[in-house]
């Protein structure tokens, strides 16, 4: 601490013990400058919501007159237009539009900001951060919908979010149902973007009801309602026919693949409502062909093909009707997996191990503030030269290697070797066949995978949904995917890699004959073996490693490579 600082802190100390005032109101009163402690969004802060307002707190009681448009600024591709007030010592930045998607933001506070002693701010305070892709998360529809009446007493009540929701945040306490002050007990479960309730007992006949889904329920970035979210229902004296069993049972594991797939109602049902509308069967967002039958008060749909091995299926019964006209209460949703042989950890990356980025020819980082974590940067045959941008890209717990480095002492043999145990790795991968690899093509988006080979003979994409790797338990199961052309990850309406079931992303191995690429705002599990390139799109992150035999891998803007 130098001179100044120390009089400083004793002409402080002094105010606060003579006077019996604040430390902040101490600073003030001898005059000392105001800073800034904190600032929402944080610096570098990815996916910030659409409808974000910025706030920044400072140590001092600022001066109200000193905030405006011009001191307290927001730049995007334009300057942003908004609202600029001041509380004590938070001043807010509220936009007049939503905030652009996919847009880096730059806030700056600058010196003609003043506390209420007339002391500026010594220095021009300057932070970043970068919005997602969608506005909070919010429910769009619910069933019953808002103020129905005659609903059926066996209800489930059900919620639709606009987008994917952390499931661990969708439960008892923030998913509520009320008859008046009383809460109805029950369980919550959560299925795509929808959120169920269903009570212990069926409600009362000719009651009005509450539901309540509150702000602890989050999307899977962590971002919560931004409001709870309040509608009412009344009901009416029907009970309404269910399915009271189904087999497969919901989440059965190893079924076999020429399984007919049957569900049994608790009451005789109407023919004609029963049909391959009305039962459907789909791997991922697919829907089997087959043949649907009625008998007694059991459906059977029979595929026209067998069952794909290690593949998770859907099946749903929706709009089914008993012989007096009345519906199902809710559709009726499950979920089986068809049986596969476990692979074990059969893909030995050697001391490429050790690499987050292991690269051919050139390791960038266009932009932003990207971060290797807990894994070092390799490049050869390329020399240190060929990386660039770092900073501001930086290796947390890593450091970065070329072929060129004279030090240490034989690093360019070093990332030989790494280099030939990536090769090796990449031809096991393309060459595993126990299990038999299942054959798999075009969008992969929404489907759920057991672990097994999969192999494309041609692109690959994941983006009309999220693709879910379950484990089923094990800790120690492998997915091997062998791609003979490029590999693609589109943000959007999905594009993420999600693990279940203890799945692994060190247990992941993605082979691709070409080169890869990692969609804007994507989340990706696993290991990435290609022959050419790979490329991570802006604000794309991934729990596993990048590892090219013979091109470059590039960060486009503000991206995240952790260990798996």
């Amino acid at each position: 601490m130098n001179i100044n600082k120390q009089l400083s802190a004793i002409a402080i100390a002094l105010v606060v013990l003579i006077s019996g005032c604040s430390k902040d109101d101490a600073q003030e009163i001898i005059g000392e400058s105001p800073v800034v402690v904190s600032v929402n969004p944080e610096n570098a802060t990815i996916n910030v919501p659409l409808d974000k307002t910025i706030s920044v707190v400072f140590n001092q009681e600022m001066k109200a007159s000193t905030f405006d448009l011009s001191s307290f600024t927001l730049q995007g591709t334009t300057l942003v237009v908004g609202t600029v007030s001041i509380s004590g010592k938070t001043a807010s930045f509220k936009p007049t539009a939503p905030l652009a998607a996919n847009t880096t933001y730059t806030g700056t506070i600058r010196t003609t900001v003043k506390n209420i002693t007339g002391q500026a701010l010594k220095a021009d305070y300057v932070w970043t951060f970068s919005t997602g892709t969608a506005l909070n998360p919010m429910v769009i529809s619910t069933d019953p919908i808002n103020k129905a009446t005659d609903v059926v007493i066996n209800k489930v009540v059900a919620a639709n979010f606009n987008m994917p929701m952390d499931q661990t945040t969708l439960n008892e306490s923030s998913f509520t149902v009320n008859q008046g002050t009383t809460v109805i007990a029950g369980s919550v479960s959560y299925i795509g973007t929808t959120v169920y309730f269903k009570p212990s007992v069926s409600l009362k006949a000719n009651t009005l009801y509450t539901a309540t889904i509150t702000t602890q329920a989050k999307n899977i970035q962590g971002t919560a309602l931004n409001a709870n979210y309040t509608w009412t229902f009344t009901t009416g004296t029907t009970t309404a026919p269910t399915v009271v069993s189904t087999d497969p049972l919901d989440n059965a594991k190893a079924t076999l693949l020429n399984k007919s797939i049957t569900a049994t109602f608790s009451i005789a049902m109407d023919p004609k409502t029963i049909n391959d509308k009305t039962f459907t069967v789909k791997n991922g967002t697919t829907p089997l062909t087959g043949v649907v039958t009625y008998t007694g008060t059991t459906v059977t749909f029979d595929p026209s093909t067998d069952l794909l091995p290690g593949t998770t299926y859907t099946a749903t019964i929706s709009g089914a009707k008993n012989l007096a006209g009345i519906a199902l209460a809710n559709d009726y949703v499950w979920d089986f997996s068809t049986s596969s042989t476990i692979v074990g950890n059969m893909v030995n990356l050697g001391s490429a191990q050790r690499f987050g980025i292991l690269a051919g020819v050139g390791v960038s980082n266009n932009a932003g503030f990207s971060e290797i974590r807990n894994m070092d940067v390799g490049i050869s045959p390329g020399v240190r030269s060929s990386i660039t941008g770092f900073p501001p890209a930086i290796i947390v717990e890593g450091a970065i290697y070329a072929s060129d480095d004279i030090t240490p002492s034989g690093i360019a043999a070093t990332l030989v070797n790494a280099k030939q145990d990536l090769t090796n790795a990449y031809l096991f991968a393309e060459g595993a066949s126990t299990p038999a690899p299942a054959t798999v093509s075009g969008d992969q988006g929404g489907k759920t995978l057991a672990p097994g080979i999969y192999k494309s003979t041609s692109t690959l994409l994941i983006q009309s949904g999220d693709l879910t790797l379950d484990a089923q338990g094990d800790a120690n199961a492998v997915w091997i995917f062998q791609v003979a052309s490029d590999f693609t990850t589109v943000g959007g309406a999905g594009g993420n890699v999600i693990l279940s079931g203890g799945a692994q992303a060190k247990n992941v191995f993605w082979q691709v004959g070409r080169s890869a690429t990692i969609g804007n705002y994507t989340i990706f599990k696993g290991n990435i073996l290609a022959l050419t390139s790979i490329t991570m799109n802006s604000h794309a992150t991934i729990q596993g490693r990048l590892l090219a035999r013979n091109g470059s891998i590039v960060m486009t803007h503000t991206n995240i490579i952790s260990k798996p």
